[in-house]
């Protein structure tokens, strides 16, 4: 089949043509927009599951539902590989001042803008100016140099103005769990005082299973400031969806063992599912994909994963991380005892947290409960015990 139709899009946070087995999800921030329009008060929203599931798309399908309402939006990610947490508060001023200036159009209610000069006040005091909104800087609010302070003023003197519009401020982060300690108290202190005061202000977030307990620890009231979804592997139904639907749109179909197999081994994860789809697209000859042809996709697929979502993770572990990878992937993705680790590895546990604080911290494994580490991608230990030559 021609490749430049090739319906399906495997890449980090790209949109699929079929987005299944997510409505709940779309629901319930449209019905964050809807209660916005009513000026009635709503928690945030807090996506978590492994990577691969989706999240990124979704915070994406988000950003478009806020921008057709009009809602003053701002996207971040948790974490900056090169600059640190300094380059992700710089990342949240820059965000905060773009939005400004798309805020300050012509007709724009006096007060609003006069909210805006908070902006400017916050932005400059964490060293970020140059992009001019049309407004001077607030004096004596969002100034104060407390990344706490300076964000509640600023998120105040906006929501009121944004409030008499039935309009909110959106904060968009994904990777929320890797933010410095600092800024995710600050987010969280302020979504907590939005609450209690109605001010129309939401953080919706997403990042790996451990985040509502990254949240937990920051500020023991966050579970009540959010509604958590966790976000797996689509349901068989979604997942038929998701591989079958692109293909059918260009005269295509699979046969329904080819189909399975091709199911089977994605386990039913969106961007998985696009992987083999894609591969799947590129092998078949004719419109009528075979059993035979998803057997080369398998192969495929399974290569191009291994060149690319997995080493890219298992490259960046040290010889005493890969060790301890490889003694995880033994349990395979259901996760390991950290007892167990030692145990199997002959040490003592205690000379193994500092490993396992490290790659929890490259976010390669995670800590779904106490004693025990899971991997952060689906099929990781299947790729480590594939590899025998690591």
């Amino acid at each position: 089949m021609h490749s430049d139709l090739n319906p399906y899009s495997p890449g980090s946070g790209r949109r699929p043509f079929e987005l299944v087995g997510r409505a709940k999800e779309i629901e319930a921030f449209d019905l964050l927009i809807a209660k916005t329009r009513q000026r009635r008060p709503d928690r945030g929203i807090v996506l978590h599951g492994l990577r691969g599931v989706g999240k990124t798309v979704l915070l994406n399908e988000f950003r478009q539902q806020a921008e057709r309402a009009g809602l003053m939006i701002v996207s971040i990610e948790g974490r900056d590989a090169e600059g640190g947490s300094e380059a992700v508060r710089a990342k949240l001023a820059r965000g905060l001042l773009q939005a400004g200036r798309r805020a300050n159009r012509r007709g724009i209610p006096s007060g609003l803008r006069e909210a805006l000069g908070s902006i400017v006040s916050f932005s400059a005091k964490l060293g970020v100016t140059g992009i001019d909104i049309g407004v001077s800087l607030a004096a004596g609010r969002a100034d104060s140099g407390s990344i706490e302070v300076d964000l509640e003023e600023m998120i105040e003197d906006l929501c009121v103005a944004l409030s008499d519009q039935r309009l909110a401020l959106v904060f968009i982060i994904d990777e929320m769990q890797d933010l410095d300690d600092a800024l995710l108290s600050a987010l969280l202190s302020t979504q907590h005082l939005a609450g209690q005061r109605e001010w129309p202000f939401y953080i919706v977030g997403a990042g790996l299973p451990n985040l509502p307990s990254v949240l937990a620890e920051a500020r023991s009231y966050s579970e009540r400031l959010f509604t958590y979804r966790h976000i797996d592997a689509l349901p068989r139904d979604a997942a038929i969806s998701a591989l079958a639907a692109p293909a059918a749109k260009h005269g295509a179909r699979y046969e329904t063992q080819a189909r399975d197999l091709l199911l089977e081994v994605s386990g039913g994860y969106p961007y998985f599912i696009q992987e083999y789809g894609y591969a799947a697209w590129e092998t078949a000859p004719e419109k009528l994909i075979t059993v035979q042809d998803a057997k080369i996709a398998v192969t495929i697929g399974r290569s191009q994963l291994d060149q690319g979502l997995f080493p890219s993770r298992w490259i960046r572990a040290s010889k005493a991380e890969k060790e301890f990878l490889r003694l995880m992937a033994i349990d395979g993705d259901g996760g390991s005892g950290t007892a167990d680790l030692a145990e199997r590895s002959g040490r003592k546990q205690s000379s193994m947290t500092m490993t396992r604080a490290s790659l929890i911290s490259k976010g390669i494994i995670y800590a779904p409960s106490l004693g025990r580490v899971a991997f952060t991608v689906p099929g990781m230990a299947d790729y480590i015990q594939r590899q025998h030559h690591l």
